[in-house]
This record gives structure tokens, C-alpha cells and sequence, in this order.
């Protein structure tokens, strides 16, 4: 039987969610509550204000947007459990993590895998910090699917290397500070002449011009290299190992994009509820159209499953040593989804659903209906749906071409 003093001394578990707590009252301004991430997007920053500036800096110093990377480059530190007490005490609080975009999602991890201890020590911190905005220089205009066929060259030129080709669909590349991209170091071998090199946007030689979408916004560029100047020490791995780290990289991407990442932080208020304030209820509360209920309940039901899998995927990816191929399954299934629940606020909104500017909106509709079409992407970038397809049929399914 436990003494009395063993029943009031704290867990280990209590005691740090106490400390999270102790943190987010001290730290969290009250003015962000239940506001949202704009570094996790590609949709352009937004102007720091003093209050969020003081919310990033004082996360970044606790590693916390960043909880399981190591102490040691500027993460938490922290175990997978008091990670997801972090999570469960900001989401309480409506706190948002301010510690994001792609070196987050993307570059951070891969970087941990395969970078030098110098290039850990240099990036690294600044990612955890939310201080270094990156993007991603991986399709061109004749290699999008077929990505191994990038043709943009690094030239080898002793201590440097001189970059020349263009990027297409660069996410963020107007605002971004330096690039992961992959660059043709080996002009004899599709795959093994490929190299995973980084580049400072700033550098003599680099023009970005945005691509306008049919969502109004300009998130993605095309990226024009012209005699750009790289140290060697910017080259990540060896040469000719661009492939495999892209590759690497893009799981870490497909599963952010899906559920199993940026997605499940996108979903906000249900369904059920959303369309319980533009549509008629019955005498009960409930919705009068019985299609349009049906039609929500089958998706909630879905979408919570998917969630769950990917949760289950996820966790296990990473107690085997890191991301997977069932990066794909998460990113065809969670995409998809995304795209029905957009679909669905349009039904549900009716004409408000339709607005594309004008007083007769709120900002909520019309930021839902440039989200419908700019979610029309989301099955294409990261990797089509198509090579998800492929990859699920020959990686996870065993699947092989026999002729």
C-alpha cells in the first residue's frame, strides 16, 4: 500500500506537464489564442507582431517547436510521451506551435540523418529556433514526375561549385533565405549523378518570380540559377548520394502533407457543426437534410479512422528508425480526404460557399473557397497521386513489373 507521501509526490509525467503549464502562463499572449501557424503554410508570412515575435523566441529557446530533436542542435530533447504533453497543453491553452515551415517538416529531419556535425551545427539551431526560412528546389519544367531527370548542373570548380538550370513550383521561394536542392553534379548517370546540395537564396545569380494559381495566391515560383556560387561545404552527404537523401526527404514531406502531419492541424471546427449555422435543423437540433447529414457522418467516420492510422504509421516509422514508404499511403489517403472535406464546406455554405470577394462575406468563407481550389494541388505536389500509386504498388505491396 502506498504511504501518503508517495500518493502526494508528483509522477514524472505530472511534474512536466506542470512545467508546460508553468510555461505557457508565464510565456503564451493571450491576444494569440486559437490563432494559427502561418510558417506551417506556403501561403507567405505574415507580419511578426511583437506578441508572436515573443511567442517564437520563447519556444525556440525551450527546443519545444521541436521536441524530440536533439538537445544538443537547439531541440527539446524531450521523450515521444512528454511531446505529447506539449501538444495536449498547447492545444488546451489554444496555443499554436510558432516553430515551422519546411526545415521543420522537411529539411530538419533529413539534415539530423545525413549531414556533417558542422552542418548540423550551423542549421540546425536556427530551424529549431524559427529564424531561417527554407524552400525546396526539386522539380523543373521537365522533371516533375520523372524527377531524376533534373537537369539543373553544379559544376565542379575546386573549393565551389557554379549552379545553372531553373526550379518550377518552389514553395515560399520568394520569402525563403536558403534552398535544399537536388542539382546534377554527374551529367553520365541519371541517378547516381544527382547531389543534395544547399544554397542561399540570397546568393548573386538566384531570381525567383512567383506563379499566380487560381486561388489568387502566389505561394509557388519558378527559381532561376545563373552562375550561382556554392561552397562545397554546402553539399550534403557525398556527391552522387542526392538521390537517396531526396528520396528520404520526400517521405518526411508525404507525410506531412498528409494526416499524418500539417493536415490534421487544417480540419478546425466539425463538419456537424459548421453546417448546423447554414442549414435548417429539425425539431431535435439535428440537421433537416438527411442526404447532407449522411453525407457528413460517412466523412467524420473516415477522417477519424485515417487519423488514427496515421498516428498508429507515424509512430511506428519512428521507433523503427524514421519515416517510410507509408508515407505514400498517408499522403494519397489524406490529400484525398482533404479535398471531400473541402468539398463538402462548399455544399454546406451554399451560395456563401461561392463568395470570391465582397462585404456579403466573412473572411471564413472566403478563405474556405481559395482553399477548396488551392487544395486541388495537394494531389499533385509531394509527389502526384499517381507515383504514390506506384510506390504503394512496388514498395509496400511487393508489386513488380514482369515482362
Amino acid at each position: 500500500m502506498a504511504t501518503q507521501l508517495e500518493a502526494d509526490t508528483p509522477t514524472d509525467e505530472e511534474a512536466f506537464r506542470a512545467e508546460v503549464q508553468a510555461f505557457l502562463a508565464e510565456n503564451f499572449p493571450a491576444e494569440l489564442k486559437n490563432k494559427g501557424n502561418a510558417l506551417a503554410g506556403v501561403d507567405g508570412p505574415t507580419d511578426e507582431t511583437p506578441a508572436m515575435k515573443a511567442w517564437r523566441e520563447a519556444v525556440g529557446a525551450k527546443g519545444w517547436g521541436t521536441p524530440t530533436w536533439p538537445k544538443q542542435y537547439g531541440g527539446g530533447g524531450l521523450t515521444k510521451g512528454q511531446a505529447r504533453i506539449v501538444d495536449q497543453e498547447f492545444a488546451k491553452a489554444g496555443a499554436y506551435n510558432p516553430i515551422g515551415g519546411m526545415g521543420v517538416m522537411m529539411f530538419g529531419p533529413t539534415l539530423l540523418e545525413y549531414g556533417s556535425e558542422e552542418q548540423k551545427m550551423e542549421h540546425i539551431p536556427a530551424i529549431c529556433r524559427g529564424e531561417v526560412r527554407w524552400c525546396q528546389g526539386y522539380s523543373e519544367p521537365n522533371a516533375g514526375s520523372d524527377l531524376a531527370n533534373l537537369q539543373t548542373f553544379a559544376e565542379d570548380k575546386g573549393d565551389h561549385y557554379i549552379v545553372n538550370g531553373q526550379k518550377t513550383w518552389t514553395s515560399g521561394g520568394q520569402w525563403a533565405d536558403k534552398c535544399f536542392a537536388i542539382v546534377r553534379t554527374d551529367k553520365s548517370d541519371k541517378h547516381r549523378g544527382i547531389s543534395f546540395l544547399l544554397i542561399d537564396m540570397t546568393s548573386p545569380g538566384v531570381e525567383v518570380r512567383p506563379i499566380t494559381m487560381i486561388s489568387g495566391t502566389s505561394p509557388f515560383c519558378e527559381t532561376f540559377f545563373t552562375d550561382v556560387k556554392v561552397p562545397k561545404k554546402n553539399l550534403v552527404g557525398v556527391e552522387g548520394q542526392g538521390w537517396t537523401i531526396g528520396k528520404r526527404l520526400l517521405q518526411h514531406e508525404r507525410t506531412n502533407i498528409s494526416g499524418g502531419g500539417r493536415l490534421a492541424s487544417m480540419m478546425g471546427q466539425s463538419l456537424g457543426d459548421m453546417a448546423k449555422k447554414y442549414c435548417a435543423t429539425d425539431a431535435d437540433g439535428e440537421l433537416a437534410d438527411k442526404v447532407l447529414r449522411d453525407k457528413i457522418a460517412d466523412f467524420e467516420i473516415r477522417w477519424g479512422s485515417f487519423l488514427l492510422t496515421a498516428r498508429r504509421a507515424v509512430e511506428e516509422s519512428k521507433a523503427t528508425g524514421g519515416v517510410s514508404e507509408i508515407s505514400s499511403v498517408l499522403k494519397k489517403v489524406g490529400t484525398k480526404l482533404s479535398q471531400e472535406r473541402s468539398e463538402l464546406l462548399i455544399e454546406i455554405r451554399g451560395l456563401q460557399g461561392l463568395g470570391w470577394e465582397g462585404d456579403g462575406f466573412t473572411d471564413g468563407e472566403l478563405e474556405a473557397v481559395r482553399g477548396w481550389l488551392f487544395g486541388k494541388a495537394t494531389t499533385i505536389y509531394g509527389g502526384s497521386t499517381e507515383i504514390q500509386n506506384n510506390i504503394i504498388a512496388k514498395r509496400v505491396l511487393g508489386m513488380l513489373d514482369h515482362q
